[in-house]
């Protein structure tokens, strides 16, 4: 009986390993992260910006745009002089915008701030 019992658990110590997925527990997202897109990355971007800055201050920045470096999306609003002109390399204008930096994996926020 006693060798019988030691074989029993020996095979449960050496099975569990074998039968279990480590990774099976992990959280997993979306492959393609849940940021996947620009168009996602904006709307993440103005709605953290807007209860920190206000809704007339990031309204007045629109368009926001959103580039991808890596894992990492940085959404940024659109500088206009005080003319109401978009301010481009030939027509530069004082001020800054707000940028916020998105993970793309798991939507973290990096960053945050607003440019003067």
């Amino acid at each position: 009986m006693g060798t019988r019992l030691l074989c029993v658990v020996l095979a449960l110590l050496v099975g569990l390993p074998l039968g279990q997925n480590r990774q099976s527990n992990a959280p997993r997202g979306p492959s393609r992260g849940y940021v996947p897109d620009a168009t996602t990355a904006v709307k993440i971007g103005e709605a953290v910006l807007v209860p920190v800055f206000g809704e007339k201050r990031i309204a007045a920045e629109r368009p926001f745009h959103a580039t991808l470096e890596g894992d990492v999306w940085s959404v940024e609003g659109t500088l206009y002089c005080p003319d109401g002109t978009l301010s481009t390399t030939t027509q530069m204008c004082k001020g800054g915008t707000a940028v916020v930096k998105l993970s793309k994996t798991d939507a973290r926020i990096l960053f945050m701030m607003h440019y003067k």
